[in-house]
C-alpha cells in the first residue's frame, strides 16, 4: 500500500481501501517465509495500517478545518484486533459538503468488505447523543483523534465527558443493571468451561466498565492485576480471532489448545487456569468498582442536607453501613477469632457485599486461626455454608483477598482449575462451592447437615494433585476435618465420604442392581454404615446439580433412590422395599407380550405410561438383533432409552426398557409395534429411518465442532463374575441401536444395559457375555469387539449430538 500524491489542495492517499484489506491479510498470515506477530505487535501494527489509511484518505478528501474523524470502539482504545469492526465519527462544524466527506470515507470501506459503524455528528448532536444513549456515550468516551481538525476533537471530547460527569448520577442504575443484565447472559468467564472473553463477567468491557467510571471521577484507574488481566484477555482474543478467521468471543475448546501453544502457556487447561484467575480479578474489580462508584456519587438537593447514614448492627462485630457488610468500630480480628467468618456468614444471610475496605482490612489483620478452630469458628463456618446460593459471592470476594485461601490451605490446587470432563460447566474451585450450595437444601434429610455440608466442600479437593482425586481427597479431608475441630468419628466419616461420593451414581448407572453381589459388596464397602449411606445420597444429588444441565434427571433420580432404598434394607437386616414401578404392572406386561408372541409368532410391545419414566416392555421370537431392533425402533419414535435388561422366557426374548420421551408425550405404542414388525421382516430400513431423523435435527457447526471421540473400556466385576463394556462418547440419535448391533455382529450377547447421559456426553455400560459356556469375553476377542463399537459410535459428518 503506497502513498501518491493527487492534485492541488490533496494530500497523501493510502490506495484503495482494496489495499488496506490486502495489507492487513499480510499482517494476518502465519508461517511461510514471514515471522508470526506476537498478539500486542499484531494490535499496533493493525491500529497503526487503520490510521495511517483512514488520515491519508481524510487528507485527500478535504478533512481539515471545520471536520474531524475520531475513531472509537476497539480503534479507540487502539485494541483492534483481527476482526474487529471500524467505529468512527465525523465531526464537523457547519461544513457544507459534510455529505459528501461522508460517502467518499464510508463507500470505499464497505465496497471492501470492512465492517464499519460510523456516524456523522456535530459537536452538540454528540454530546446530545452521548446523554441519552448509553453505548454511544461509552464509545465516545474512548474517542482518538485521526484526522482533520484536532481542536475540534478535543472540544467534543472534553464536552462529552464534562457531560458523562455532570449526568452520572441520574444514569447510575442503567449502567449497572446494564452490567447485571450482561453477566447473567455471558456467565463468568472465570468459571465457564466456554467463556465469553467479550462481554462475559470478568471479561473485556468489565475493564472498559471500569475506565468509564474512572471517566465519571467516580474509581480510580483499574490497578495492575487488572492491567495484566487485560493483556491476557486480549491476547487471547486476537488468537481467537486470527485462528478462526473471523470474528469470534467464546473460546472454544478446540481452539485453546492452538492458543495456548502460541502465547507458550502449556496447554488448554493451563491457558483456562490463567484466563480463570485473570477474569476473577477483573469481576471483583468491576463489583467492588460499582459500589465504590454508587456510595461516591454526588449528593444534591435535600439529600445533601440529611444526616450520614447510620451503622446498623447485624451480628457481633459486624454492621451495615452504605448497604455493604463492614466491621463495627470496636471490632478486631486478633481478639476474635471467629470474626472473619462471622462477617462471611452474616454477608451470606442478608445478601449484603462485604465492603472491599473490609476485606482488605480482614486480611491484614486477621491471624491463622488455632487448631483445632474453636468451636465459634467451625460454627460461623456451618452457618456460611448452610446459607446456599448466598455464600457464593462471599466466598469469591473471601477467595480474591486470601482470606478463603488461609482458611483452608489445601484450596490453591483447585483454584482456578478447568474440569477435564465436558459435563461439568465450572472451574474445580467453583464447582465445590456450588455442589455446598445445593446441599445446603438437602440438609433436612440427613441427621448430620454439618457433615454434608463440609462434605460437600471438599468432595473434590483432592483434584489437581497426583494420583486418584478421590483417595488423595480422602486424606486431605481427614487432615481439614480434624484442623476444624470435628470428632475423630465424624472426620472418618468426612474422609468416607469424600473417598466414596462417585459410588452411588457409578454403580447405579453403570452395573446390574439387581445382582444380590453388587449389593453386598457395596454395603461392605460402606461398612454398613446407614449414616454415610444417607450423606452419600444426598451428596451424589448435589453433586449432580452442580455439575452442569441435564446431568441430574428422573431416571438418575430413580435408580440412586431405588440403590440407596436397597442398601438401607440391607444394613438395617430389613426386606428390600417395593420399587417405584408397580411389579405387579411389570409382570403383567410381560406376560402379556409372552402369550401374545406364542399366539401370533410376532413381536409384541407394551408401553407402562409414567409422567417422568415410563417402562417399554418388547417380546419377540427369540432371534439375533432383537434388542438392536427395539432400540431403534425407541429411538425412531424419540424415546430416550436410559436402560434395558433382557432375558428369556421360553422361546420369547423379552425386553424391558426405562425410557423418557426426548419431545412431547409418549408417542402411540400401537405405532412402535408396527414399526418394530416391519424392521423384523425387512420392510423397514431401520439404519436409513434413523439416518433421515438424525438429518432433521442436524446440529449447528459449532455442536459438530465440539463432538469428542468415543471411547471404550473394560470391567471384570470380580464381586459379580460380569464383564462390563463401557462406552463413553457424543450422544446421537439411535446409539444404543448402533451398538446392540455391533455386539451382536461380534458375537456378544447384551445381558443388560444402563445409559448415562450427561449433557451432550454419554457413558453407556453394557453387562456382556461370549459365546461360550461360560460367558467370558477372551482379551484377545475384545479389541475387536472394541473397533466395532467405537464405529458404531462414531458420529459421521452432520449428525446429531442427540439421542
Amino acid at each position: 500500500m503506497t502513498a501518491v500524491g493527487s492534485g492541488p489542495g490533496s494530500g497523501p492517499v493510502a490506495g484503495s481501501a482494496d489495499d488496506l484489506v490486502r495489507a492487513k491479510a499480510v499482517l494476518l498470515e502465519q508461517g511461510g517465509t514471514r515471522r508470526r506477530l506476537p498478539p500486542d505487535a499484531l494490535r499496533t501494527a493493525l491500529v497503526d495500517l487503520h490510521d495511517f489509511w483512514l488520515s491519508s484518505r481524510c487528507a485527500a478528501i478535504g478533512v481539515t478545518e471545520r471536520a474531524a474523524l475520531v475513531a472509537v470502539g476497539a480503534l479507540g482504545r487502539r485494541e483492534l484486533v483481527p476482526y474487529s469492526d471500524l467505529d468512527l465519527v465525523l465531526l464537523h462544524d457547519g461544513r457544507k459538503d459534510v455529505d459528501r466527506i461522508a460517502e467518499q470515507l464510508w463507500y470505499p470501506l464497505w465496497d471492501a468488505g470492512v465492517g464499519l459503524d460510523h456516524s456523522v455528528r456535530t459537536p452538540g448532536q454528540a454530546v446530545q447523543v452521548a446523554t441519552t444513549d448509553l453505548r454511544a456515550a461509552y464509545g465516545l468516551l474512548e474517542m482518538r483523534h485521526i484526522a482533520g481538525d484536532p481542536a475540534l476533537s478535543e472540544k467534543v471530547k472534553q464536552a462529552v465527558r464534562q457531560a458523562w460527569r455532570a449526568g452520572m448520577r441520574s444514569r447510575f442504575d442503567e449502567i449497572a443493571d446494564g452490567a447485571r443484565d450482561r453477566w447473567a447472559k455471558a456467565g463468568d468467564v472465570a468459571h465457564r468451561i466456554e467463556p465469553d472473553l467479550k462481554s462475559g463477567h470478568g471479561g473485556l468491557r468489565d475493564i472498559q466498565l471500569l475506565d468509564h467510571l474512572a471517566a465519571a471521577q467516580l474509581v480510580d484507574r483499574p490497578s495492575g492485576e487488572v492491567a495484566e488481566a487485560r493483556v491476557l484477555l486480549l491476547d487471547v482474543r486476537t488468537e481467537l480471532h486470527r485462528l478462526a478467521g473471523r470474528a469470534r468471543d467464546v473460546l472454544r475448546a478446540q481452539e485453546a489448545d492452538e492458543i495456548a501453544t502460541i502465547l507458550e502457556l502449556g496447554d488448554r487447561f493451563d491457558l483456562a487456569r490463567a484466563l480463570s484467575g485473570a477474569a476473577r480479578a477483573v469481576a471483583f474489580a468491576a463489583e467492588v468498582g460499582l459500589r465504590s462508584a454508587r456510595a461516591a456519587l454526588p449528593r444534591r438537593g435535600l439529600s445533601a442536607l440529611r444526616r450520614p447514614p447510620v451503622r446498623r448492627p447485624l451480628d457481633s462485630g459486624v454492621v451495615e453501613h452504605l448497604g455493604e457488610v463492614t466491621l463495627a468500630r470496636d471490632a478486631a480480628a486478633n481478639r476474635d477469632p471467629a470474626l472473619v467468618l462471622r462477617v462471611a456468614a452474616t454477608a451470606a444471610r442478608t445478601g449484603l457485599p462485604v465492603a472491599a475496605a473490609t476485606l482488605h482490612r480482614l486480611a491484614e489483620t486477621a491471624p491463622e486461626l488455632r487448631e483445632p478452630w474453636p468451636r465459634a469458628a467451625l460454627g460461623e463456618l456451618l452457618s456460611l455454608l448452610g446459607t446456599g446460593q448466598g455464600m457464593v459471592d462471599v466466598i469469591e470476594a473471601m477467595d480474591r483477598t486470601g482470606l478463603w485461601g488461609r482458611l483452608f490451605p489445601e484450596w490453591g490446587a483447585v483454584r482456578d482449575l478447568p474440569p477435564r470432563d465436558r459435563a461439568h460447566v465450572w472451574t474445580v474451585d467453583r464447582h465445590l462451592v456450588e455442589t455446598c450450595a445445593q446441599a445446603a437444601r438437602l440438609t433436612t434429610r440427613v441427621s448430620r447437615p454439618d457433615l454434608l455440608l463440609v462434605g460437600a466442600l471438599l468432595h473434590d479437593i483432592g483434584k489437581g494433585r497426583d494420583g486418584d482425586h478421590s483417595i488423595v481427597g480422602e486424606s486431605l479431608a481427614v487432615q481439614i476435618g480434624r484442623r476444624l475441630g470435628f470428632a475423630e468419628r465424624d472426620v472418618d466419616t468426612l474422609g468416607a465420604m469424600v473417598r466414596h461420593h462417585l459410588l452411588l451414581p457409578h454403580t447405579a448407572t453403570r452395573r446390574d442392581l439387581d445382582d444380590p453381589a453388587t449389593l453386598d459388596r457395596l454395603v461392605e464397602t460402606l461398612g454398613g454404615n446407614p449414616l454415610l449411606l444417607d450423606l452419600l445420597d444426598a451428596l451424589a444429588e448435589a453433586d449432580s446439580l452442580a455439575t452442569g444441565p441435564g446431568v441430574w434427571s428422573p431416571w438418575k433420580r430413580a435408580l440412586i433412590r431405588d440403590l440407596t432404598g436397597r442398601l438401607r434394607a440391607r444394613m438395617v437386616g430389613e426386606p428390600d422395599p417395593e420399587p417405584e414401578m408397580p411389579v405387579e404392572a411389570v409382570a403383567e406386561a410381560i406376560a402379556e407380550v409372552v402369550t401374545g408372541v406364542g399366539k401370533e409368532s410376532r413381536p409384541q410391545l407394551r408401553l407402562i405410561a409414567d409422567p417422568e419414566l415410563a417402562t417399554v416392555v418388547v417380546g419377540s421370537p427369540d432371534r439375533p438383533g432383537a434388542l438392536a431392533a427395539s432400540a431403534g425402533v425407541l429411538a425412531l419414535h424419540s424415546l430416550e432409552v436410559h436402560a434395558a435388561e433382557l432375558h428369556n422366557e421360553g422361546e420369547v426374548a423379552v425386553a424391558r426398557f426405562a425410557v423418557s420421551p426426548r419431545f412431547g408425550g409418549l408417542p402411540d405404542p400401537a405405532l412402535m409395534r408396527a414399526d418394530l414388525v416391519r424392521v423384523l421382516d425387512g420392510g423397514l430400513s431401520l439404519g436409513e429411518a434413523l439416518a433421515r431423523k438424525e438429518r432433521d435435527y442436524a446440529p449447528s457447526s459449532d455442536e459438530v465442532e465440539r463432538t469428542v471421540p468415543p471411547r471404550v473400556l473394560w470391567f471384570d466385576d470380580e464381586a459379580t463374575g460380569a464383564v462390563v463394556l463401557e462406552l463413553r462418547g457424543t450422544d446421537r440419535i439411535g446409539l444404543l441401536h448402533r451398538v446392540a448391533g455391533a455386539l451382536q455382529a461380534e458375537g456378544v450377547s447384551v445381558r443388560w444395559a444402563r445409559v448415562a447421559t450427561l449433557g451432550s456426553s454419554v457413558v453407556d455400560s453394557f453387562g456382556v457375555a461370549g459365546p461360550g459356556p461360560d460367558g467370558e469375553v477372551p482379551r484377545l476377542d475384545r479389541k475387536r469387539i472394541e473397533r466395532a463399537v467405537l464405529a458404531a459410535a462414531g458420529n459421521r459428518e452432520g449428525t446429531s449430538p442427540k439421542r
